[in-house]
């Protein structure tokens, strides 16, 4: 099953300076972060302040979307890991 993504909420992490948001397998809420460096691999030239990275966020939803059911996959879902970090280098 892949994840499906019912909630568009995202938050901007000032700590990890990353994009946070979630998605979902069936009952389970699984966390995603996607780095700053990754979003500017995706729309380069943004702004790195807290609305850049929420405006690249936003505006490469659906490439963030497909990387983070790729991770998912990837890092064995349902063994017990339920966040996941989305660096440049998977995109």
């Amino acid at each position: 099953m892949t994840l499906s993504f019912p909630n568009p909420s995202r938050s901007y992490d000032a700590d990890k300076n990353c994009v946070r948001f979630w998605g979902h397998d069936s009952t389970i809420e699984v966390s995603f972060f996607v780095e700053a460096n990754a979003l500017f691999r995706l729309c380069p030239g943004m702004e790195s302040a807290e609305t850049g990275l929420l405006k690249a966020f936003d505006s490469a939803l659906n490439r963030i979307h497909v990387a983070a059911n790729k991770a998912y996959v990837k890092g064995g879902k349902g063994k017990g890991s339920y966040a996941y970090t989305l660096a440049a280098n998977d995109f």
